[in-house]
């Protein structure tokens, strides 16, 4: 199985176009230790040709230009690209998807959830049904992924992690942030030898959680923010790690046991990755001591044109 990270950064990206911070002034100025990095996404294949994509970055083009792998191969028009799956409804999983409109075919999975979202926005009817057909997930049910023409040797289990609602769609949640069961999920993928994980966002290591990642060859976590309050002490926004829905690195004060560090201590996962990084989150600097402290703790972080084979 190859997975290749088509993208590592959370919204917005690496440096966020209106990010000024420090640390995003470094990566605009493309210093050594600062990689730049697109919004979170992967693509996985069993056989190096036909490719399943893990949420439609709104950095969908740029992805696939720095993506050979990903370039059409034959015919006029083609795609290795055979079907999509959707973790969320958030707007840097799905916007992605209006570059993918030019009549190609391939299937289209998501909850029965973030599929009632893109029906409520017509603009995602440019995906024309005779080409794009729209399946919805089942949690807990493992899936065979189909091929336009045979199956792609995949089989993913969508199961629910806590999250909460889109930002877009707080205003018609009526207070209920945290939303179904269906608003946020986590993948297992397996090509029938090895398994990984794929998790770009969790509010939560929930003993259940904890039990079914046990054991795996490969994990892709959440790593939106280091601290919880991160975005507050830098100046650039008022909420906290909670409230966006996502555990953070090393918890609220920077080092304590409601972080992502100290509830993954002791878990028995091959190999450990970070990925949906906020523009402010200090591990993207490879000489930052939370950088050191991370990998001291056995975690990767991602970055743009990584690849992984299982």
């Amino acid at each position: 199985m190859r997975i290749l990270v088509l993208g590592a950064a959370a919204g917005g990206g690496y440096p966020q176009w209106n990010c000024n911070t420090p640390g995003s002034r470094r990566a605009w100025r493309q210093e050594p230790g600062h990689q730049r990095r697109s919004q979170a996404s992967i693509a996985v294949s069993a056989d190096g040709e036909r490719w399943l994509l893990i949420n439609a970055s709104p950095d969908f083009r740029q992805q696939i230009l720095a993506a050979p792998a990903l370039w059409p191969q034959r015919d006029l028009r083609h795609s290795p690209i055979e079907a999509v799956l959707l973790t969320s409804g958030e707007i840097d999983h799905i916007a992605g998807l209006l570059s993918m409109r030019e009549r190609q075919r391939f299937d289209l999975w998501a909850s029965a959830r973030v599929l009632d979202v893109l029906s409520q926005n017509p603009i995602f009817d440019s995906l024309h049904p005779d080409y794009v057909t729209r399946r919805a997930l089942t949690l807990e049910a493992p899936l065979d992924i189909a091929g336009l023409h045979a199956p792609l040797g995949l089989r993913v289990t969508a199961f629910s992690v806590p999250g909460k609602v889109p930002l877009f769609m707080e205003s018609r949640a009526n207070g209920d942030l945290q939303g179904g069961e269906e608003e946020t999920v986590g993948l297992e993928i397996s090509d029938g030898r090895e398994r990984f994980y794929y998790i770009p966002g969790c509010a939560e290591l929930t003993p259940a959680l904890r039990q079914r990642l046990h054991g795996a060859a490969l994990l892709f976590f959440d790593g939106t923010l280091w601290r919880d309050d991160e975005m507050q002490r830098a100046g650039v926004g008022s909420k906290t790690g909670a409230r966006m829905g996502h555990m953070s690195i090393a918890g609220g004060n920077g080092d304590d046991d409601a972080g992502t560090l100290a509830a993954f201590a002791g878990l028995d996962v091959r190999r450990k990755i970070f990925i949906h990084l906020n523009t402010t989150n200090p591990v993207l600097d490879e000489s930052s001591p939370e950088r050191a402290q991370a990998r001291a703790h056995g975690w990767d972080i991602a970055e743009d044109g990584m690849e992984v084979s299982l």
